[in-house]
């Protein structure tokens, strides 16, 4: 019996392969030659590796409770005798199964994985306790051992799907076939990849037409071997091809290349009518919450702790030259608004440039002798944290510049458009371009690239932990070869 589905199931699939060849004869020639086989094989690898991953799962389930028993010095024997553990396995397989767990997603995001592992343990932590206090088995069995051991199969579940995720991701590129149709004037080239087909269905005159049905069944016998297209069409064919493709049985989608300059970052509604969202906005009210108390927690105790130190510099900066201690030039803030940056002067009065169109060099005639000094370990730039305190600024986030600055001969904004979206969050007084050894002047323009692409990279994703860890690593580069 078995041996005799077997070949049926052999039978389909090389009827499948048969047809998908016939097809090619009606389509005409391919970018690249289209494996009739790679969907059958992407499934094929996504089972074995759902399956690793149940196993892992209840290898993990079996070591935490385990563990638990050593150190709790107690067997978790449940109703009818049946140690917990037995009904623990089950209970987390049935719900992760249920929180899609087990699924493309969670072979392809570590985040998602571990989110969707750490649901189903702690629901099925939740689930026992509350069973045992129905049932009346609190006396035979302790919560807390209870509690521990799910704590301890928690914390070996996410351990084992960080790891899994990751060497899925580096063994194997990708986990889905791929087929990219190239309708219109585009160059299949640009998107050859050995991971999916690329199909040029203008070749010999395939058409996206819904007005014929054979068309439709050519194309539909194609797109039966992928898991996901990707349609690249000329705008006048968008239509057809949207619902050639709802109608495919695949994830499909229609190739937007205009899109990336605009930086789009999802789909959004109004009225009625879709709109690409550009900007995820301020973060949100808890993560500013955050950051303005992380601000305050170190500036405030940082001002009354450096205050001696604050009176000897403007002590030395009015004895070493005529002028006000403080400088304030005009800088670009949150929001592409301007604000006045505060900064001990380390230049001669009458040679201040107010614009930043001159960057600082060695051997600078326009900086004092205690301009020198201040500039070399970075203590000019320490009457910012009143800049802090005020709110226009925050101790970690992409540095203020100036409206004349220049890379090269060029304003920053001229090197790349793209400068404008680093002022999304509050400038900081270190960054992590700072840590990273992007500082001083800008010479070059890729002075300021190297800059701009981890500015970007900050805004994009925050987080209080990378705060903490720039704060600490401006701590070693506070002393730096290219202040002047």
């Amino acid at each position: 019996m078995a041996r005799c589905y077997w070949t049926q199931w052999h039978v389909m699939f090389r009827w499948e392969a048969i047809r998908f060849k016939m097809s090619l004869s009606d389509v005409g020639q391919f970018g690249s030659t289209p494996d009739p086989w790679r969907k059958i094989r992407t499934h094929r690898l996504r089972i074995r590796l759902y399956v690793a991953m149940m196993v892992l799962d209840q290898i993990c389930l079996l070591l935490g409770f385990g563990i638990g028993e050593v150190v709790r010095r107690q067997a978790f024997t449940g109703p009818l005798g049946i140690d917990i553990i037995f009904l623990a396995a089950p209970l987390y397989l049935t719900l992760c199964v249920m929180s899609d767990g087990y699924s493309r997603s969670t072979l392809e995001s570590v985040e998602y994985s571990v989110s969707r592992s750490f649901f189903a343990i702690g629901l099925t932590g939740a689930v026992i306790l509350a069973s045992m206090f129905l049932l009346g088995t609190s006396e035979e069995l302790s919560r807390l051992n209870i509690t521990v051991s799910i704590l301890l199969s928690a914390i070996l579940l996410v351990i084992q799907r960080v790891v899994f995720a990751r060497t899925v991701r580096s063994r194997y590129p990708s986990t889905e076939s791929v087929l990219i149709i190239m309708d219109g004037p585009l160059s299949a080239r640009a998107f050859h990849s050995p991971h999916h087909d690329i199909l040029d269905v203008q070749a010999r005159g395939l058409q996206a037409d819904v007005g014929d049905p054979m068309k439709m069944h050519a194309i539909g016998l194609i797109l039966a071997h992928y898991d996901r297209v990707i349609v690249h069409c000329d705008p006048e064919r968008r239509a057809d091809w949207a619902l050639i493709l709802k109608g495919g049985n695949v994830i499909g989608e229609l190739a937007q290349p205009g899109l990336r300059e605009l930086g789009a970052v999802s789909i959004g509604h109004f009225g009625g009518d879709p709109t690409l969202v550009i900007a995820k906005g301020p973060l949100s009210l808890p993560a500013r919450l955050q950051k303005r108390a992380f601000d305050l927690a170190f500036t405030i105790p940082a001002i009354l702790a450096l205050l001696p130190l604050f009176i000897l510099v403007a002590l030395a900066v009015k004895l070493d030259s005529p002028g006000p201690v403080l400088f304030k030039q005009k800088r670009v803030g949150r929001g592409n608004t301007l604000f006045d940056v505060f900064k001990f002067r380390s230049m001669r009065q009458e040679l201040n440039d107010l614009t930043g169109s001159r960057s600082a060099s060695r051997d600078d005639d326009r900086i004092t002798r205690v301009g020198r000094v201040i500039r070399r370990t970075s203590i000019d730039e320490l009457p910012q944290l009143f800049n802090v305190l005020l709110g226009n600024m925050s101790l970690i986030g992409p540095r203020p510049h100036a409206l004349g600055s220049l890379a090269g001969n060029q304003l920053f904004w001229d090197v790349d458009r793209q400068y404008w979206r680093r002022h999304a969050l509050k400038p900081g007084i270190t960054g992590l371009a700072q840590v990273r050894g992007f500082r001083g002047a800008t010479h070059e323009m890729s002075d300021l690239q190297k800059r701009l692409a981890a500015d970007l990279e900050y805004v994009s994703d925050w987080t209080l932990l990378r705060d903490l860890r720039i704060l600490i690593l401006t701590l070693k580069v506070v002393l730096h070869k290219n202040a002047y």
